[in-house]
């Protein structure tokens, strides 16, 4: 049985699904590190002795540096979305429409749950910038919000390390726009990794908007999927109002199909 706040927040629509890299890496897209050494040889270095140089986003900035980010995000582009991926066939993707949450917000630049939801008839109005946060009409689709950019639009893209820094600021529109929802409903996280700096950041500065609140005892508990017990991890996402559910298997990608597919049935029984 998951925790009924959960379920009860999912099956009346309050409830905003945060996707990570996980989701799109069942789909079997590549992974951070092969792009990384994607840049590494198009920048003439062996791509394991780039790796060495720095962390994922500094390397990326020499890239952008050297030779701006329109080639590498058409590789990327290509590299997200080949042909031979029939988005229908994906039992997590499936489950992620049938759930039918109202905002889903995501770190991935692939289109793949746009795709997703057109596929199985569901409407979607897609966010990438302040101009498309005035034009969503509430209730007429679900919102996917790219928050760290999308194909797109190159200046969205959110790779580089002065991006990461400025998405860390936490002042652009989409970051104000976050901090409005996750003040009024719980949070759902699916393929994250946390010990990503990136995403305990982000937990952090939500916390610290609630303890500024005058009522921070009212904040609403979120959520996070791990496939596997981390006591240290459990015990510092408490401390930011997040509670860890635990869905164990040796497949990262089937535990979290078993996970949806549990909250689905779950949300259906009233």
């Amino acid at each position: 049985m998951l925790p009924t706040t959960l379920v009860s927040a999912v099956r009346e629509r309050r409830a905003i699904l945060f996707v990570g890299a996980g989701v799109s890496m069942n789909l079997g897209l590549p992974s951070f590190p092969q792009l990384v050494s994607h840049i590494g040889e198009e920048s003439g270095f062996d791509a394991d002795i780039f790796h060495t140089f720095g962390d994922y986003q500094s390397l990326a900035e020499y890239y952008v540096l050297d030779k701006r980010i329109g080639p590498l995000r058409s590789w990327m582009d290509r590299s997200w979305h080949p042909a031979s991926i029939d988005i229908k066939n994906s039992e997590i993707h499936r489950l992620i429409v049938e759930l039918n949450f109202p905002i889903i917000y995501t770190t991935n630049y692939d289109r793949w749950l746009e795709r997703a939801h057109e596929a199985h008839g569901r409407t979607v109005h897609k966010v990438t910038s302040v101009g498309d946060l005035v034009k969503a009409k509430a209730g007429a689709a679900t919102e996917i919000i790219k928050f760290h950019g999308d194909f797109d639009d190159d200046t969205s893209i959110v790779l580089t390390e002065s991006s990461y820094f400025q998405r860390m600021s936490f002042e652009t529109p989409l970051d104000i726009r976050l901090r409005s929802d996750s003040l009024a409903r719980p949070l759902v996280f699916i393929g994250y990794s946390v010990t990503d700096p990136n995403i305990r950041y982000l937990l952090y500065k939500l916390q610290q908007l609630w303890l500024l609140s005058p009522s921070p005892e009212a904040k609403p508990k979120s959520y996070v999927l791990m496939t596997r017990p981390n006591p240290v991890q459990e015990a510092v996402l408490r401390l930011r109002g997040v509670e860890a559910v635990i869905w164990t298997d040796t497949d990262p990608g089937t535990a979290l199909a078993g996970f949806l597919q549990q909250l689905l049935n779950e949300v259906a029984v009233v």
